[in-house]
């Protein structure tokens, strides 16, 4: 087999790309950011895997979400830190209800392409390529929106630097502070059924880090910090192979424009471009399991994505939807547990309960999230094997996008406040709940 590099993908099939109508457009593009400095470090990637490693164990847990898919114009510091500031709240009801360390990433800084079930959408008779993903094309149903840029993959690497670096700045400047929690505070917050709840917590978890301060000498500066890693679906190419390089001082190559690449559902074909270009980087991988996985297939991707069964390479990030979950995660877990591959175990209660409102609009029944969530613990626990993370589509900002949750929005309330252009996210209530569902159950358990 010839050495594999950045470009090998290209001998293989690659599905969910868009057509340009200049490739040589999209070749300069590709050069460009070819010379352009890396977003993340190999030394963060190698961090993250070892983490990975611990959750996949059962000593840590995995918190990943945020935007199904980023937009350009939310490129700013408000809705940054909105996200920012959810993830955190989460991890600390989940720190607190789990007693084990909380691994932060966020959905951001690179999710900005989404793959989709036709090339095309029709309306009214009119026919145009799909959204997918600004730094694909645009959103509004024109000709000149819908026609694939690749100056666009400029403007998703400028726009993930800028991210980047702002949440460098809170992360390490103290934004998040376990100490001033009152930094996370949303707008919001009070209007929660579960605000006096988090409220308590927090103050007891300060009560805690004072005396941990004076008996154990923890200093300041150890609580102001907290890891936070991005990841995004490695789905368009061109761009993730321009954002391969060598490591500094060590073997192999690395996608050094995200911690955490995954790959997704309709990608991860064996003999695919997607799983060929995976196999060859030394990130963690995230693969999307969904009903359609078979036994054998999985086990057959494993061993191409990680032949050495490396601890903290391989996440399995399993969307099979409330109604169908029971009757494809045991088999599976059985023959990963078999095949003696270290994994970790994700849930993603929101790809595959997914309905449509008699209007045409896409959301998410929120039973059905916390239900999926419910029934992945306990089969894994029936299996002997552990949930080690979660992966979420949410937001910071007061959307009325999944329907139910404890603040009771019905399907007529999904118009009040609808801003997502792909898929629908849970609200910051909402999402809350889930940290603190997760939370109880750890609690119940130990």
């Amino acid at each position: 087999m010839n050495e594999w590099q950045p470009s090998s993908w290209r001998s293989k099939t690659a599905l969910q790309q868009p057509i340009y109508a200049d490739p040589q457009e999209l070749d300069a593009v590709v050069d460009e950011l070819s010379t352009r400095p890396p977003l993340v470090t190999s030394w963060e990637v190698e961090r993250l895997k070892t983490q990975l490693a611990s959750a996949a164990r059962g000593d840590a847990f995995l918190l990943q979400g945020g935007d199904c898919s980023e937009s350009f114009d939310a490129c700013r510091a408000d809705p940054i830190e909105k996200k920012l500031k959810v993830l955190l709240q989460m991890s600390l009801v989940l720190v607190y209800g789990m007693r084990k360390p909380v691994i932060r990433v966020g959905r951001i800084a690179g999710q900005y392409a989404k793959p989709r079930s036709s090339d095309l959408e029709t309306r009214d008779g009119v026919e145009l390529p799909s959204y997918r993903g600004d730094c694909v094309n645009r959103s509004p149903f024109t000709a000149q929106d819908r026609c694939p840029q690749p100056a666009n993959l400029i403007g998703a690497f400028d726009r993930s630097a800028q991210t980047l670096n702002y949440l460098r700045a809170l992360t390490e400047g103290g934004f998040a502070d376990i100490k001033h929690p009152e930094n996370w505070e949303l707008d919001f917050v009070t209007q929660s059924s579960r605000s006096g709840q988090y409220h308590q917590m927090v103050r007891g978890i300060s009560d805690s880090l004072d005396l941990l301060g004076v008996i154990g000498g923890v200093s300041r500066s150890d609580l102001s910090r907290v890891d936070f890693y991005t990841s995004h679906e490695a789905l368009l190419l061109p761009y993730e192979q321009a954002l391969t390089r060598r490591a500094i001082a060590r073997d192999g190559w690395y996608n050094l424009g995200t911690h955490y690449p995954w790959i997704g559902d309709r990608t991860r074909q064996i003999d695919g471009a997607h799983v060929e270009y995976c196999r060859g980087i030394r990130n963690p991988i995230g693969v999307k399991v969904g009903p359609s996985t078979t036994a054998d297939g999985l086990i057959e991707l494993l061993d191409v994505l990680n032949p050495s069964r490396e601890a903290g390479r391989m996440t399995l990030i399993c969307r099979f939807g409330a109604s169908k979950i029971a009757g494809c995660l045991p088999a599976l877990i059985d023959a990963v547990v078999a095949s003696k591959h270290p994994v970790l175990w994700s849930v993603d209660p929101m790809h595959g309960n997914t309905i449509t409102t008699d209007q045409g609009i896409k959301t998410r029944h929120f039973d059905q999230i916390l239900d999926e969530v419910r029934q992945a613990f306990a089969i894994h626990a029936e299996q002997g094997t552990v949930v080690g993370g979660i992966h979420l589509e949410l937001t910071g900002n007061e959307v009325t996008e999944c329907i139910g949750g404890s603040g009771g929005l019905g399907s007529g309330d999904l118009v009040r406040a609808y801003e997502s252009s792909v898929d629908p996210r849970l609200n910051y209530e909402q999402a809350m709940e889930i940290a603190f569902l997760i939370a109880g159950q750890a609690r119940e358990s130990s």
